[in-house]
Order: structure tokens, then C-alpha cells, then sequence
């Protein structure tokens, strides 16, 4: 991609972000005049508690409610969680817990025992700025990968462009702009993964083994429908931003550029009857290649997964126990194929009749990294069903189970391998109010073909992790 349509791209997003808010600036609506915000909920907005669940993009069914004037909102998500979990790598080489040297302990484990994990805590701000437009700011109060207070990103969404006319009625009806650093809308399973402290949208203690999250600086325009929606996005393809010039060491290619990432969802939505709810999509992101700090679709999350230690490698190479921020990715599977060039599909399927409900995901990636010797692609593959039944009053009680899977080729040293992750999960829940749950799993996760010199050799978990969450 050269040069011109790159520029093009970066100076789109940007107007896509400034221009609703210059026009906004030069004509207050008599609601505003006073300056004074009041407390309340935004309009095109996901609520952070149980009303939240099964939804997605936000719709444009608040195209005919009234605007008061400006109002702000601040939301937030605790949990916290027992864990009893074992792991083990059976043969692995050096996997000597208490080995006499640093190689003996290469691939030692870390040495569970029951016992409550870091309670995280989310901060989410958000304000109606004018008459269909809101700002989202996003905050980790506490986490695993960053304890300190850490802002994962923010965004202006948009669906009233503030200009009179029949014209701009009928775009407006359709037509919904973000832009910003944000949780990029690749695929469906981030709708349904926990998030640091805010946990509530899902019915399991995890997310996918390969999940796919990650905040960039980016701008994505949708289009909605009679059930039909349509999505296109630009980003940076990185967690975050770069002036300098990228090196050029290091990548096959000898990229020295940055080039963008382009990402695509259509898909179908639709309440059929009182009973029943259909929902397909497909998404694409592309990357033709990077240089620098690299893309991290795979690696972009900046709390950690909500399992604890687990399949983690507890030493580093000098024989010191890592820092617990540093094992914060336990029980998740990064390829780290893909940090240089990446094409990835994922295709999702979402079903709920009455209280039964079915989400699917069916996931392709494949691509490099700068760091490899050859300049082939690897390729991976993921599958994930999981199958939810809500009862009891309001279905605020839930019984789930998940079958996901992980095929991969991996680079190991000099070779590439074929290797597999697999986990089941099932899982129970019970919603006290629409802004507390509580909810428990036992989970059992198996690692296949990894060399024996890799510490995820004929490696296992398995037990019990409960969690109480709130979100409001």
C-alpha cells in the first residue's frame, strides 16, 4: 500500500473524529446552553450489567428518543475469584521445580495451591456529548499485567451527524461512526469475553484460548439495517502509537514501514418471534506487513486471563521467579506467528430460544512473525461452541459448558510443529440482582504434540475456579 492511500486512510480517521465535534462546537442545541451535565445513562450505549448480555454493536433503536441535553454516566466492574487448579508437563526436559541450576528449572511450573486471585477492578466514563453522540472512556483500575491504575482507551461514537436535512435523516438511520484508541470490533467472541474486573457478559470464568482482543488506535464506520449490518475499520494495527521510523533489522521482508490494518464485519441480526434470535457474522483483518513493536491482535490485552499461574513458565532464563505481572497470559495460547503479517477470519453464530442459547466461533489465521528465519506463513486454527441454558425468574439462574479448540503450526527452535490445545469448561451461575453474579467452572485443558523441550509438553490443568462479580 503506498504511501498516498496510507495518508488518505490516517487523515479519514481523523476527520471521522474531529468533524462532528467542530460542528457541534459552533452550534449548542438550547438543551446546552445552560452548560450543566446531568447524571444519566448515554443513548446507544451497552449496559454494563445484566442488561448488557447478548448484545453487540450497539443498534439504532434510540434514533426516536428525545434528547434532554448533556448527560454523563460512570460505570464499573469488580470481581473476584477462589481458585483450585493443578497443573503439570509430564517429561517435559528440565522441569525441576526445585532444581539445583537455572536449567534444571527451564521449564518448572508454577506450584498451585488453592487460594483467592488478584481482585480487578474496571472504571468506564461515559458522556452524551450532544444529541446522538458519546464519548467512552475506559479504565483498569487493578489488574494481573498492570497493577496500577492503566487507561485502556477511549472512543466518540456517533449516530446523529449534526447536520439538518432529509439527507442527513436518512444516513443517520443507518449510519454509525467510532473513532478513537478502542477494543477494535474483530469477530464476535470479545462481545463475550471478561474484561480485567468486568466479568458479567460472560457465563465462563475465560475467554477463548486464542482470543482475540486488542485496543487500537482506530476508526470504524457501520451501516444497520432491517437486521443486516455492515462494518468497516482502519486501524494502526498496534496497541499503540508510533511517530519514529520502524526498523528494519530483523523482518524478511525488509519492511521498514508501518502499513495499516483493514477490518471487515457483515453479518445478520434478527428477533424472528418472542422466542427466537438468529445472528450470523463474518469478520476479516488484514495486515500486508509491519515492522517495529508489531501487531498484537493475538497479544493486545492488558489485564490477563482470570485464570491464575496457570501453564506458566515460573522461572526466567537466570534462574530468578518471574514477576507476577509477567505471567499474566495463563491458560491462553499466543502462536506468536503473526506480530509482522496477518490475515484472520472468524466466523460466528449466535442462537438463544427462550433460555437456550448457542454461540459459536470458527476462527483462521495465518501469517508471520519478524522474528522467524524463512519467510513462510504458519497457519492456526480455532474452534469454540459453547451451549447456555437461563432459568428461573427473569433467567437470572445458568447452567453452560464449552468444547474450544486450537490447532497450530508452530516454530519451535528449528523446526515447525504441529501442535493442539484443547479445553472443556462447565459452568454454573445465579444473577442475585442484574448487577451481581456469582458463577463457578471446573475446566480441564490439555496441550498436544509440543516438543519436549517446551514446558506446555504433555502439559494439563484442570479444578474448579469460582468468581463473584459486580458491574454497574
Amino acid at each position: 500500500m503506498n504511501r498516498r492511500i496510507k495518508s488518505w486512510m490516517v487523515i479519514s480517521a481523523m476527520m471521522a473524529t474531529m468533524i462532528p465535534a467542530v460542528v457541534f462546537a459552533q452550534e449548542e442545541s438550547e438543551q446546552d446552553k445552560g452548560g450543566i451535565a446531568t447524571y444519566g445513562e448515554p443513548d446507544f450505549f451497552r449496559p454494563y450489567d445484566k442488561r448488557g448480555l447478548h448484545m453487540f454493536e450497539t443498534t439504532k433503536e434510540d434514533m426516536d428518543k428525545a434528547y434532554t441535553g448533556r448527560k454523563f454516566s460512570i460505570g464499573a466492574g469488580f470481581s473476584l475469584q477462589f481458585q483450585s487448579l493443578k497443573n503439570s508437563n509430564k517429561d517435559a526436559l528440565n522441569n525441576d521445580f526445585k532444581g539445583a541450576t537455572p536449567a534444571d528449572r527451564e521449564n518448572a511450573l508454577a506450584q498451585l495451591a488453592p487460594g483467592f486471585s488478584l481482585p480487578q477492578a474496571n472504571l468506564y466514563i461515559d458522556a452524551q456529548l450532544a444529541d446522538g453522540i458519546r464519548l467512552h472512556l475506559a479504565n483498569y483500575m487493578a489488574s494481573k499485567h498492570h497493577n496500577e491504575f492503566w487507561v485502556k482507551g477511549g472512543y466518540l461514537q456517533v449516530d446523529k451527524l449534526p447536520f439538518k436535512g432529509e439527507i442527513w435523516d436518512k444516513i443517520n438511520e443507518v449510519v454509525t461512526i467510532k473513532a478513537g484508541h478502542m477494543e477494535i470490533n474483530y469477530g464476535d467472541a470479545h462481545f463475550r469475553r471478561p474484561d480485567g474486573g468486568h466479568t458479567s457478559y460472560s457465563p465462563f470464568i475465560e475467554g477463548n484460548i486464542m482470543d482475540a482482543f486488542a485496543t487500537e488506535i482506530a476508526a470504524e464506520v457501520y451501516a444497520q439495517k432491517n437486521g443486516w449490518i455492515g462494518m468497516v475499520g482502519v486501524s494502526n494495527g498496534m496497541i499503540k502509537g508510533h511517530t519514529e521510523e520502524a526498523a528494519p533489522t530483523g523482518y524478511q521482508d525488509k519492511f521498514d514501514k508501518r502499513n495499516p490494518s483493514v477490518y471487515l464485519k457483515a453479518g445478520w441480526d434478527k428477533q424472528l418471534n418472542d422466542d427466537l434470535r438468529l445472528r450470523f457474522t463474518g469478520s476479516v483483518y488484514h495486515n500486508s506487513g509491519t515492522n517495529g513493536s508489531g501487531l498484537t491482535l493475538y497479544s493486545g490485552d492488558r489485564t490477563g486471563s482470570n485464570y491464575t499461574y496457570v501453564m506458566e513458565q515460573y522461572y526466567t532464563a537466570a534462574g530468578a521467579a518471574k514477576a507476577a505481572t509477567a505471567m499474566y497470559k495463563s491458560g491462553r495460547f499466543d502462536a506468536n506467528n503473526y506480530n509482522a503479517k496477518l490475515t484472520a477470519l472468524m466466523f460466528n453464530a449466535f442462537a438463544k430460544a427462550q433460555g437456550f442459547e448457542l454461540f459459536g466461533t470458527a476462527e483462521f489465521a495465518n501469517g508471520r512473525s519478524k522474528a522467524v528465519a524463512d519467510e513462510k506463513d504458519r497457519a492456526t486454527s480455532q474452534y469454540a461452541v459453547e451451549g447456555i441454558y437461563r432459568f428461573g425468574n427473569n433467567e437470572n439462574l445458568f447452567l453452560g459448558a464449552r468444547y474450544n479448540i486450537v490447532n497450530s503450526e508452530v516454530l519451535m527452535g528449528s523446526a515447525v510443529e504441529d501442535v493442539k490445545v484443547d479445553r472443556v469448561a462447565v459452568g454454573a451461575g445465579w444473577f442475585l440482582t442484574k448487577n451481581i453474579v456469582m458463577k463457578g467452572e471446573y475446566v480441564n485443558q490439555k496441550y498436544s504434540d509440543f516438543p519436549q523441550a517446551d514446558y506446555r509438553h504433555n502439559g494439563k490443568f484442570n479444578g474448579v475456579v469460582l468468581q463473584a462479580a459486580i458491574s454497574f
